[in-house]
């Protein structure tokens, strides 16, 4: 097993050219939200524009727009179609396949909301999408009785459960590293395993152990910027496994930076948003 710390992580964290436009920093579309669910879509968004994205793009059901497209300033919100339960409707597809088509990488969850619909939505996305999937939330409970989906995908999906999560995805309550690594082969997928300790499990057999965090971050939103980070990092070319990495580190590092500066029951996923730049300045190309 492999220890994340900011020596490894600092190996992954590429410097960045100074001729490049955003363009060269990832199109990141996160297909999130549900009316009465706008937290985990702004939270996700915020989350890859923190974490250096050129272009993020929010499609979110059109219920879900009017609150979004207000709280929302970096990145561009699309409303796309959906039903009177606020949820993603299937005349959605088409707009969010021809999001994808452009896309570096692509988030799918946060805040969906569960539905036949929705499920069917998530189920297209993957075996359709030419990019790299990062599946959080309701995005991973869509596939739940679609497991084998995502041995279809283009390149392997990365999950991000939680223990509840994972029980409901794999049937193992309080899996152990040995059960995530089998499931990572099976599935040719990466488990980012939430938690304490946080795992990350690759289909090549590899597995990662995160470090940083706190009790803190135990709070609605904060594994939606989690996912937000990591898919930002995929979409700027990063492998996904070692996005996966960074991004745990990270987003528990800033955690802890909240934690100490706030304590552990006043942070909130706002402050670890605001915290995160903090982390990222060693990575500057000079000082300027």
């Amino acid at each position: 097993m492999t220890e994340i710390d900011q020596s490894f992580v600092d190996h992954i964290m590429p410097r960045r050219d100074p001729e490049a436009n955003k363009n060269a920093f990832g199109r990141i579309v996160c297909v999130c939200g549900s009316a009465g669910y706008t937290g985990a879509a702004y939270f996700a968004a915020q989350g890859a524009v923190r974490m250096g994205s050129g272009v993020v793009t929010l499609a979110t059901p059109e219920k879900a727009w009017p609150v979004l497209a207000v709280k929302l300033n970096e990145p561009v919100v699309r409303p796309v179609p959906c039903g009177s339960d606020g949820m993603l409707s299937h005349e959605a597809l088409p707009a969010l396949l021809k999001l994808a088509e452009r896309a570096d990488a692509l988030l799918i969850g946060c805040g969906l909301g569960r539905s036949y619909t929705v499920a069917e939505i998530v189920t297209t996305l993957i075996e359709k999408a030419p990019c790299q999937i990062v599946l959080d939330a309701d995005g991973i409970n869509a596939v739940c009785a679609h497991k084998d989906i995502l041995q279809k995908a283009k390149m392997p999906v990365v999950l991000t459960p939680h223990a509840g999560e994972f029980a409901r995805l794999s049937g193992i309550d309080n899996a152990n590293p040995a059960e995530l690594t089998l499931f990572a082969r099976k599935y040719q997928c990466i488990v980012l395993y939430k938690g304490h300790r946080t795992l990350i499990a690759a289909p090549d057999g590899a597995l990662y152990r995160n470090h940083s965090g706190n009790p803190g971050m135990a709070k609605g939103g904060s594994g939606d910027v989690l996912a937000g980070m990591l898919v930002s990092l995929c979409g700027q070319g990063i492998p996904a496994v070692h996005a996966a990495c960074a991004a745990a580190w990270l987003h528990g590092r800033a955690g802890d930076l909240a934690a100490n500066a706030l304590s552990e029951y006043g942070m909130t996923p706002s402050d670890m948003l605001r915290l995160l730049p903090t982390l990222l300045k060693r990575y500057n190309t000079r000082e300027w």
